[in-house]
């Protein structure tokens, strides 16, 4: 379970750190991946610019080959990150959460390349970097659900799925 699961949800102006952030993550989890990751992609509010969004950098990691998930995911482990349950959206992703202790600053999902979750999560980022207004109204969404909720750490997540699947109906992703 998250340390800080019971804190509120925080809500950040765009950092332009983030970016860079996440090209060291990147670039640690391929090297560490030895060859059995592939490919990793910036995912998530922090990957839009300009975008209010929680200041977690959502990073999304793929292998080829199924089989070496287990042995993915540890070589993860080893950059600081410790294994969370899977994500609702995807229970055969492993989901891993950085730093192992403190706030959560960096949120990684391991899945083969080519899923639908893969597809999906890469379709709406995709989307919402291409068109201002889409991001605009996804961001206008997140911040009302926010206010609305107070940022309660069970309600936000739970009511900005609805923003996801209105978004995936749009792009007519499974």
């Amino acid at each position: 379970m998250d340390e800080d699961a019971d804190l509120p949800i925080r809500l950040s102006h765009h950092d332009p750190r983030w970016r860079q952030e996440f090209q060291q993550i990147r670039s640690g989890v391929l090297q560490c991946g030895q060859g059995m990751i592939t490919q990793v992609e910036h995912i998530g509010g922090t990957a839009l610019p300009g975008r209010i969004s929680q200041p977690i950098i959502d990073v999304l990691a793929g292998v080829h080959d199924a089989d070496q998930m287990d042995e993915a995911a540890l070589s993860i482990e080893g950059l600081y990150f410790r294994p969370l349950p899977p994500p609702h959206w995807d229970s055969s992703a492993v989901r891993l959460i950085k730093p192992r202790g403190g706030p959560v600053t960096h949120q990684l999902f391991l899945m083969p390349i080519g899923t639908p979750a893969w597809h999906a999560a890469l379709a709406i980022r995709d989307h919402l970097r291409a068109d201002t207004e889409a991001s605009l109204r996804f961001e206008d969404a997140k911040v009302g659900i926010w206010k609305r909720t107070g940022g309660d750490p069970e309600d936000y997540p739970r009511a900005k799925d609805g923003v996801f699947t209105h978004l995936m109906e749009q792009l007519n992703l499974p």
